[in-house]
């Protein structure tokens, strides 16, 4: 049973990380060396603006530094380093050459515009009043095989996210397997799904986090993690992006067989979580994330879990990616494998925004 859940969600992921809706290649964008282009503008993610033409097959990458004016009447929630966030069209007000370039957000709710100097502006995230409109994401696989001794490894994420103006939902599945001749077969599988609000303070926010997890290492048939807190961007730029967030959590498991069902349990645990992303202009990003539970339930106990990314750009779409992923338990239940982790390398191809 548990094994089609995962293929549900990792369908389900995948089919809402491709690009649905399409619009017309309408924008104006004019570089700082005079070039002026019609295109459709896709977002600004990582110090990187995506952009498509009617004449080039895929989407094209733009240093966001260099762009000196941008117009677009789609809708697009704008997020500041400053933590502010706004919703609507996109243009370049007038100024004297001198000047810093400027982006005019005109907010569809006031009726009146917001100028951002543009190192400001950290994302831009197209969305629309069409319900379908607002999702993006991304799907990558890294595949590893060697005749030798029969071992193969591979690794499958998918996610996605649904964007407001404050707020933010997301899910995210990754699931690894490794095998080779002689030896069990390795599977681990994780499903994350979580919920973001902007506080008014700049750069906080409130989440609610939920997981899943699958681990034969550990002999763990299914982990449920439910919790939350208070968190705060502590860096938040075109460059990195760190947040961290403090909270509580409860955590049930259950154990396969032959473990007794009575060693199933369930903890009551403080969260400590750190989410890190680092960039640099369309060639590599680092992305690693960390949810450390200590039980109050159960003084002493510690679980933590992590995951983390380190993508270089090949062409276009492709990447070349190293992933790590790792689960670890001070205190397991009747000496089972306290940890769980690996490591796999490989080929991704993204969709959506990029």
């Amino acid at each position: 049973m548990y094994r089609w859940i995962w293929i549900f969600w990792s369908v389900f992921l995948c089919v809402l990380s491709t690009p649905l809706f399409a619009r017309d290649k309408t924008d104006i964008l004019v570089m700082k060396n005079g070039d002026h282009m019609t295109c459709e503008v896709k977002g600004l993610d990582q110090g990187v603006l995506y952009v498509s033409f009617d004449y080039i097959d895929g989407t094209t990458s733009v240093d966001w530094s260099k762009v000196l004016r941008l117009e677009s009447k789609q809708l697009f929630v704008v997020k500041t380093a400053s933590g502010e966030v706004y919703s609507g069209t996109l243009k370049t007000p007038e100024k004297p050459a001198d000047q810093p370039v400027k982006i005019e957000v005109m907010v569809t709710a006031a009726h009146e515009a917001a100028v951002i100097e543009r190192p400001q502006i950290v994302t831009m995230i197209a969305t629309s009043d069409k319900f379908w409109e607002r999702f993006n994401g991304e799907v990558a696989l890294g595949l590893i095989y060697a005749k030798g001794n029969q071992s193969t490894q591979y690794s499958l994420s998918s996610g996605a996210a649904y964007v407001r103006e404050r707020w933010t939902a997301g899910a995210n599945f990754d699931s690894n397997l490794s095998s080779s001749a002689g030896v069990s077969t390795s599977t681990r599988n994780s499903l994350s799904v979580a919920v973001q609000h902007l506080l008014p303070p700049e750069n906080w926010f409130y989440s609610g986090l939920g997981g899943f997890l699958t681990s034969t290492e550990q002999q763990i048939q299914l982990q449920n993690t439910i919790g939350g807190g208070i968190g705060r961007f502590v860096k938040n730029t075109n460059r990195t992006r760190i947040s961290l967030l403090g909270g509580a959590a409860w955590q049930g498991t259950t154990y396969q067989s032959p473990v007794p069902a009575s060693n199933n349990q369930n903890l009551v645990a403080g969260l400590i979580y750190v989410d890190a992303k680092f960039f640099r202009f369309n060639k590599t990003s680092f992305n690693a994330n960390a949810a450390l539970l200590p039980a109050l339930s159960e003084p002493g106990r510690l679980r933590i879990d992590t995951n983390a990314a380190y993508y270089i750009k090949i062409f276009s779409k492709l990447k070349w990616n190293i992933s790590f992923y790792g689960n670890w338990d001070n205190q397991p239940p009747l000496n089972l494998s306290g940890s769980d982790y690996g490591s796999s390398a490989g080929l991704s191809w993204t969709f959506g925004l990029k």
